[in-house]
């Protein structure tokens, strides 16, 4: 399974995305066109805008306020990468310079506010108050679950908690880009509950997989450090389900009392999670959120489109491989 596979279906619209999504730098300071340049060309796989394309293509909703659509929900997943990159202090990303390792904080955080602010326009150009309302409240909780892991770093989260924080992260931004295209279509109450939780479950897994990736990739891949979360303190997923058989790592209690590990000894605990079977079992909790997105599915239109989201759901467990 490649990208290909399900971005076949909307490789004609997603140039359109981009050049929405390049527009609204127009008539602004040319830096801030140049910072909005520099993120659209640092990769990605589109895969939040693919998401809404795939949706509204199954349920027939209109073709110029899906893309807007997407393109807003593109826009507010790249501006949380601006603020993301500051607060944890990171240079690089997808191993290019991220724009805080280019620019000062003031003009970083400014940048940053930009794009939400033009994420809000595009998202009001579908004009739908209730597209605007999915998307202040996906920004809002986005934002307390930031401020929340600000507040929680080097504190060990229960099952649950972990599970509120990557919903914030990432689950909450795949259920916008799965269920604002049934209010486009006008089919929100037949479709909207089985669209969240496709969204929902995609959503998580892929972070999910991002927790395990950050384990097993190398820096090269990852554009930052092997682990860089257990490096500031954050415990995920492998590091949760390692603790499920050693309690008492003293390793673990430093990190807790925030305290650094040597890195001798980091190296040591990482290498300790990759061989307990920590990351095997995040592996297949992916795997159940999949499922759950599959079975959403079954009740939705036939048609290709449908497909393409079955493919993509795929997809976001086959990064692992």
């Amino acid at each position: 399974m490649t990208m290909l596979d399900f971005h076949a279906q909307v490789q004609a619209q997603l140039p359109e995305v981009e050049e929405r999504m390049r527009r609204v730098a127009d008539g602004y300071h040319p830096e801030l066109g140049y910072a909005l340049e520099q993120l659209l060309n640092s990769g990605g796989k589109r895969v939040r805008p693919t998401v809404t394309l795939l949706v509204a293509g199954m349920l027939n909703a209109p073709h110029q306020h899906a893309v807007t659509v997407a393109a807003a929900v593109e826009m507010l997943h790249t501006a949380t990468l601006v603020h993301d990159d500051l607060i944890d202090g990171a240079t690089l990303r997808r191993g290019e310079p991220t724009l805080n390792a280019l620019w000062n904080s003031a003009a970083t955080i400014l940048a940053g506010d930009f794009l939400f602010s033009q994420a809000a326009w595009l998202g009001s150009q579908a004009e739908s108050v209730e597209v605007m309302q999915m998307f202040a409240k996906t920004l809002s909780i986005i934002v307390n679950g930031e401020v929340n892991q600000i507040f929680t770093r080097n504190m060990f989260p229960t099952r649950e908690e972990y599970n509120q924080r990557i919903y914030a992260k990432t689950a909450s931004m795949f259920e916008l880009a799965a269920k604002a295209p049934a209010h486009l279509a006008g089919v929100y109450p037949q479709y909207g509950e089985l669209l969240n939780t496709y969204g929902n479950s995609i959503g998580m897994a892929f972070q999910v997989v991002d927790d395990v990736l950050d384990f097993t990739s190398d820096e090269a891949t990852l554009g930052k450090p092997v682990a860089s979360d257990l490096r500031h303190g954050l415990f995920t997923l492998p590091t949760l389900y390692y603790l499920d058989g050693k309690p008492e790592d003293e390793r673990v209690q430093v990190l807790l009392n925030g305290g650094v590990l040597e890195e001798e000894r980091m190296e040591a605990l990482i290498e300790d999670i990759r061989s307990s079977g920590a990351l095997q079992q995040a592996n297949e909790e992916a795997h159940r959120y999949v499922r759950l997105a599959l079975d959403s599915l079954q009740s939705l239109p036939a048609c290709a489109e449908r497909d393409g989201l079955a493919e993509l759901a795929e997809y976001v467990v086959q990064r692992l491989h």
